[in-house]
Formats: C-alpha cells, structure tokens, sequence
C-alpha cells in the first residue's frame, strides 16, 4: 500500500516587510490584503498543527499543490524553501506553483529555481536532473512504487484583481504524452495542479482559463486520480476518462482558522492498494472542526477509481 499526504495553499507568513519598490505592483493589493484579512485567518499555528499530524501519520509521499507564499517577495521564496526542508526531503515531497507563487512576472521563475529540488523529474540516465539544469520543467514525472506522481504548472502572474491560471498548449501536449506512455505502464497516475480542472470550479477571475484543454487531454490519455488547491475549501467532483470518470479532489487552506468563512486547515491521506482486479484509494480528511481542538479525522470514504475491477 502507498500513502500520499496532500496540502496546499499554505500560504506561509508572518509576511516579510518589503522595500517600498517591491510594493510599486500588484504586490500593494496582496500586502494590504494580508494586513487587513489573511494575517487573522493565517498567522496561527494550525500550519504547524497539521503538519505534525500528517508526519505522524508516515505517509510515503507528501504532495503541496501551489500557493506556498503571499506576494511572491524574496524572502518568501526563500522562507518557503526552508519550510519544505522542514517536511521533507525532495525526494519524498513533491511540489507544484500557484498563482501567488507566480504573483508579478518573473516571481514563479525564481520561486521554481529555489523549490526546484521539490518538483524536478526522477533521475534521468543514471544521472542526477541537478546536474543538467537547475530549474524545474513541467509537467514533471515521479515514480514510487506503482504511483506515478505528475506536477503540472498553472501558475502565471497576472493582472491586479485577477488569480487565473493557465496550463498552456504546449504544456498540454507533454502532459497527454506522458499521461499516455504511463498509462501503458500501467501506473496509477496522480495529476497534480494549482487551479482545479472541472467546470464552473470557481469565480470567473479566479479560473483556470485553460480547463478545457486539461478535460480534453485527460479524456483521451486518462489518470487516476487529480489533486488540486486554489479554492481554499474541501471539493471531490469527476471530469470524463477514456475508461469511466476521473475523481478531481480539492483540499482546504493548510492554515485556514476555524470558525472562518472557509473550511478551517485540513490534509488528505489517500491509500493506494493495488489488487489482482485493479486499483484501490481511501480517502481520509484530517484538519480541524473548532478552535482549540487537535486534528483529527473528519471523514473517510473509498475512491472509486478508473478501471479498478
């Protein structure tokens, strides 16, 4: 049995004081935010909390699906590397951007380059990826086991009052590439991406503006399983495969407060079995349910998966 941990949307403070010219940008609109708003529901320990809970639990591999920082500065970007070095070696977590790790043009290439370690490919010909680039490319493939573990960029910076996202053309032409060469491997496929995939996911100015493209390529090539972040709540929707739906699962804030407008901090556990008749997944949710209280498992339910008997 394989056990992947998911999180997403961290958003890690306390935030950095920035230089006045950083905050010439869109930068001012997500600083005043985080003073005004996100500091309340997200400058608690509940981060630490969950992440303690979950690396309790041992899971084999940890999945962090975007949005580590807030408005992309430097020190964030080097924060978030530390903080990734705290719940894992590379090896063992695997990472893909947002849209505010990818906050004004140029940010998502740095924060890439830094996290790189955390969303590069499997070692390629016998010799490590670290030695022929330093930054990451995607989609990425990692292999564990019989898991198969596809990051997926979304993240694109974009207009002030906008969080879209966008996978791309070409992106999208690898992703159905690799998608289908692991399908004849027959490994249990995990896509993983910032924006969700699935119709009317979110509001109009918060969506992936290329979803679309994403249903196309997973409806000829297939997966097994989707996970995404960006809503700040707990989702389990479908998009069509070749061979049956697709289960897309959102997961909440991993520092959402209780008692907000949104789900409060919450990781899913997914178990991976394969069987003589195929694939199995259960999916567990941990998080929190009220103030003051520890984690503890909020629900639990079996993942019906893509020609699994």
């Amino acid at each position: 049995m394989f056990t992947l941990a998911h999180l997403s949307d961290p958003h890690l403070g306390p935030l950095p004081d920035p230089k006045l010219f950083q905050l010439l940008s869109k930068r001012i609109l997500g600083y005043l935010n985080w003073q005004r708003n996100r500091s309340k529901i997200m400058g608690s320990t509940y981060l630490d909390q969950l992440v303690e809970d979950m690396k309790s639990k041992a899971p084999d591999h940890i999945a962090v699906t975007g949005d580590l920082v807030n408005i992309a500065l430097p020190l964030e970007i080097a924060g978030a590397r530390t903080w990734l070095e705290e719940i894992g070696e590379p090896n063992d977590v695997s990472v893909v951007p947002g849209n505010h790790d990818a906050y004004v043009p140029g940010a998502v290439r740095k924060a890439r380059t830094a996290w790189w370690p955390y969303m590069c490919a499997d070692e390629n010909d016998g010799a490590p990826a670290e030695k022929t680039r330093s930054e990451a490319t995607f989609p990425y493939v990692r292999i564990r086991n019989d898991i198969a573990m596809v990051g997926v960029t979304t993240g694109r910076a974009t207009a002030p009052w906008f969080a879209t996202g966008r996978v791309g053309s070409d992106q999208a032409m690898r992703l159905r590439s690799v998608l289908e060469e692991l399908g004849k491997e027959g490994l249990f496929r995990i896509v993983m991406l910032h924006h969700p995939p699935f119709r009317k996911a979110t509001k109009w100015h918060k969506r992936l503006s290329d979803a679309s493209r994403v249903r196309a390529v997973v409806k000829r090539a297939g997966a097994e399983l989707i996970l995404h972040g960006h809503t700040h709540i707990d989702s389990f929707e479908e998009i069509e495969g070749p061979s049956g739906p697709v289960p897309v699962v959102g997961v909440p804030s991993a520092t959402s407060a209780p008692g907000g407008h949104n789900p409060a901090a919450r990781y899913n556990l997914f178990k991976i079995d394969k069987t003589n008749s195929g694939w199995t997944c259960r999916m567990e949710e941990h998080g929190f349910d009220a103030p003051n209280e520890p984690v503890k498992l909020l629900s639990e339910r079996d993942v019906a998966v893509p020609n699994a008997g």
